[in-house]
C-alpha cells in the first residue's frame, strides 16, 4: 500500500542480532523505530546527530546517506550499509544490524528526542567489611552505615533480619542496595551489575511492561497484553458503573489488574533472564481510573459530577500492592493525577514529549475512548479532556477489530477502486481504528460520503466511480460500503455502515470541539499550531493526511503531524530511570491549567458545528 507518491504507509523493519519485526509508519527514524519496540541503540546526544553512537548497519534495503552519516562513517563504511539510527527514515522494508552496546551510557534518549540524565532512585553499592573483633565490637548495620557515610539510611525492619547471615556467608563481602534514603537489601557478592525496574503503562485496553536496567537506562524486554479487566466493558465508565452495581467488582477488577501486571512482569523477566528479586523499583503510568483501581480504591467519585480523585498522588506503595512479583521491598512510583479525565498517563506523555519546555506552539492528543489534549507554548500549558467514545477502538463499529491479523489498517481510493493493506498481509475480517479513519477520509475525499457524513445516492457515485458504487448495497435498511469480499462462501463481508460513520463522526467532533475550545482559551488559530503530536497506539498509526481531512486535527501541512509513540510508557520509564525527572512531573503538574468541557455552556453548540466533515 502506497500514498500518491507511491510512498509506502506502512513499513517493516526486522532488525538483527534479536530477530524482532516490528511494523512502523513511514519516514520514522530507526532509533525511534528501535526505541518503541524495546530494541536497544547506543546513543546519548538525544538524537541529534551529534554523538556519533548510534551506528547500525542496513543489511537489506535502502537508507539514502545524509551529511550527518559522512561525517561519521567513511565511504566504504557507507557502501556497505551503515548509517546513524537517529536520522535513517525507513521508507521501505529494512533488515538492520544493531550492534551491542559498547558503553555504560550517563544519559538516555526517551520520548520525543528527551535526553535524560540517569540518576534512579535505585542504587547498588559494593563494600569489603573489615569482620569484627572484639576490639572492634560495631554492629553489623553499623559497619555497612560506615562504608555509606556519604548516605543517611533507614533500614527495614527485614533486612536486619537476615543482616548478620548475609555477612558471614559472603566472607563480609557484599552489596547493599539503597532506594532513595532506604537500606532495602544486603546481597552477598558482588551484583552491581544486575538491577532491572519495570516501567508500565495501564491502559483501559492494553498494557504495557518495559524491563530496564537501570544501571544503563537502556529496555531489556517489552511485553504488551489486552487488560484482563476487559469483560467489565471497553471504558473507564464501564468500569466503574460495575462497582456501583456490584459490590464484589471493585475486588475482582484489582485482581484483574493484579494479574495483568503481573502476568507482563514475569513474561518480561523471562525474555531478559531477570530474576524477579533483581527488580528493585517499579513506575506504573495510567489514566485514575485504571491506577484507583489496581490499587483497590473506589473510583465511584470518578463518575459522577463533579468527578473527584480519591487523591492526586499516591504514596509508599509497595510493588506488591499492584500484585507485582518482584524484590519483596521494591518500592511503586505512581505517576500522579492531574484531574479525573486527565491521568497520570498524560502528565507521563506530556513529560515524556517536553510539552512544558519546547518554545513552539505544540498540540498533544492521546486519542483513546476518553481524548486527552494538551497546548503548551514553553510558557503556559493547559489541558482537556474530551469524550471520543469507543470508536477508534472499534468497539462500536459493525466490522470492528483491534489491530490484529486480517484487520484493515490502511484504505486508498487509487484508480478509482479501493486498495486496502491487511495487518499480517492476511483475508481481510474487519477492519480496526486507523483504517476506519482511512476509509471515511478517503470516501469523503472522492464523495462517496458528503460533508454531512450520509452516503451519497448509489446512481450519483456511479457516474464518477462505478466501481465504488459497486460496492454500496443495503443491509436490511441500513446503506452500507463493501471494504471486502467474504473469506468463505458462508462469511460475511468486511463493511462500513451508516452508523460507523456517524460513530466516527462524533468522536472526532468530541476532539475537535476539545482542542477548538483549548484555542480560544489559549487564544490563537488553528494556523498557529506549529506541531501536533498524536499520542498512543492508536495515533502510532493514524495516517496525518486522514486525520486532517476528517477534522480530528487542526488544518496544518501532514509535516506538522508527528507520530508520538507511547509516550505514557516513556514518561514512565524517565520516572524509572532519573529523580530529576520525577521532580519534573511534579512541577508540570502545578503548571497545567485544566479546563473542564462538561460545564461549558458553549460546547453542545461548538460540538454541533464539529460534526460536518471539512470541505
Amino acid at each position: 500500500m502506497t500514498d500518491e507518491q507511491g510512498v509506502p504507509e506502512r513499513v517493516r523493519i526486522r532488525f538483527t542480532p534479536s530477530d524482532k519485526e516490528v511494523r512502523v509508519p513511514t519516514g520514522v527514524p530507526i532509533f525511534d523505530a528501535a526505541s518503541w519496540n524495546g530494541i536497544a541503540i547506543d546513543s546519548t546526544c538525544g538524537g541529534h546527530g551529534t554523538c556519533k553512537k548510534c551506528k547500525v548497519q542496513i543489511l537489506e534495503g535502502s537508507i539514502p546517506v545524509q551529511s550527518l552519516d559522512r561525517r561519521a562513517f567513511s565511504q566504504d563504511q557507507l557502501d556497505d550499509g551503515w548509517r546513524l539510527a537517529c536520522v535513517a527514515r525507513a521508507t521501505g522494508d529494512l533488515l538492520v544490524d544493531v550492534p551491542p552496546m559498547t558503553t555504560r551510557p550517563k544519559a538516555a534518549t526517551f520520548g520525543v528526542g528527551r535526553q535524560v540524565i540517569l540518576r534512579p532512585a535505585v542504587q547498588k553499592r559494593f563494600v569489603e567489611l573489615t569482620e569484627p573483633t572484639l576490639t572492634d565490637q560495631r554492629t553489623d548495620s553499623q559497619r555497612v552505615f560506615d562504608e555509606l557515610d556519604d548516605l543517611e539510611l533507614t533500614v527495614d525492619l527485614d533486612v536486619y533480619r537476615t543482616l548478620g547471615q548475609t555477612l558471614r556467608e559472603s566472607d563480609f563481602k557484599v552489596t547493599a542496595v539503597v532506594v532513595d534514603d532506604r537500606l532495602i537489601a544486603v546481597e552477598p557478592g558482588d551484583t552491581t551489575s544486575r538491577s532491572f525496574g519495570l516501567a508500565f503503562d495501564l491502559g483501559t485496553t492494553t498494557v504495557v511492561a518495559n524491563l530496564m536496567d537501570i544501571t544503563t537506562g537502556t529496555p531489556a524486554a517489552v511485553t504488551s497484553m489486552l487488560n484482563k479487566q476487559q469483560p467489565y466493558g471497553a471504558d473507564v465508565i464501564a468500569r466503574i458503573s460495575a462497582t456501583m452495581l456490584n459490590a464484589d467488582a471493585l475486588g475482582h477488577l484489582q485482581q484483574l489488574a493484579h494479574e495483568t501486571l503481573d502476568t507482563l512482569a514475569k513474561e518480561a523477566c523471562a525474555e531478559a533472564g531477570v530474576e524477579a528479586n533483581e527488580i528493585y523499583e517499579v513506575a506504573l503510568a495510567g489514566n485514575a481510573t485504571m491506577v484507583q483501581l489496581a490499587l483497590g480504591v473506589n473510583p465511584e467519585p470518578l463518575g459522577v459530577a463533579p468527578f473527584i480523585l480519591a487523591a492526586r498522588q499516591f504514596e509508599n506503595v509497595m510493588a506488591s500492592d499492584l500484585g507485582v512479583t518482584a524484590h519483596p521491598r521494591a518500592r511503586a512510583v505512581v505517576v500522579p493525577a492531574l484531574g479525573a479525565y486527565v491521568g497520570g498517563d498524560i502528565i507521563a506523555g506530556a513529560l515524556a514529549s517536553g510539552m512544558d519546555r519546547d518554545k513552539r506552539l505544540r498540540l498533544f492528543i492521546d486519542i483513546g475512548t476518553n481524548c486527552e489534549i494538551v497546548i503548551a507554548d514553553g510558557e503556559r500549558i493547559m489541558a482537556t479532556a474530551a469524550p471520543a467514545g469507543p470508536a477508534f477502538e472499534a468497539a462500536s463499529i459493525r466490522c470492528g477489530m483491534r489491530a490484529a491479523p486480517g484487520a484493515i489498517e490502511v484504505v486508498k481510493v487509487t484508480d478509482g477502486d479501493l486498495e486496502l493493506q491487511v495487518i499480517g498481509d492476511e483475508p481481510a475480517v474487519g477492519v480496526c481504528g486507523s483504517g476506519l479513519v482511512d476509509a471515511v477520509a478517503e470516501l469523503v475525499r472522492v464523495g462517496v460520503i458528503d460533508p454531512s457524513g450520509r452516503f451519497v445516492d448509489r446512481d450519483t457515485v456511479m457516474e464518477t466511480h462505478p466501481h465504488l458504487a459497486e460496492r454500496m448495497t443495503l443491509f436490511g435498511e441500513e446503506k452500507v460500503f463493501v471494504l471486502a469480499e467474504p473469506t468463505s462462501p458462508d462469511g460475511d463481508p468486511v463493511v462500513l455502515s451508516q452508523r460507523d460513520v456517524r460513530e466516527l463522526q462524533f468522536a472526532k467532533a468530541a476532539i475537535a470541539t476539545g482542542w477548538s475550545l483549548l484555542f480560544e482559551d489559549f487564544g490563537i488559530e488553528e494556523h498557529d499550531i506549529q506541531q501536533v503530536l498524536l499520542a498512543g497506539s492508536f495515533g502510532t498509526y493514524l495516517s496525518a493526511a486522514s486525520a486532517v481531512r476528517i477534522g480530528l486535527v487542526p488544518k496544518i501541512p501532514v509535516l506538522r503531524i508527528v507520530s508520538a509513540g507511547n509516550v505514557a510508557g516513556e514518561g514512565a520509564k524517565m520516572v524509572l530511570l532519573s529523580a530529576a525527572e520525577r521532580h519534573g512531573v511534579t512541577t508540570l503538574l502545578s503548571e497545567i491549567k485544566y479546563v473542564e468541557l462538561s460545564d461549558r455552556t458553549d460546547f453542545q453548540d461548538r460540538f454541533i458545528d464539529q460534526l460536518a466533515f471539512p470541505t
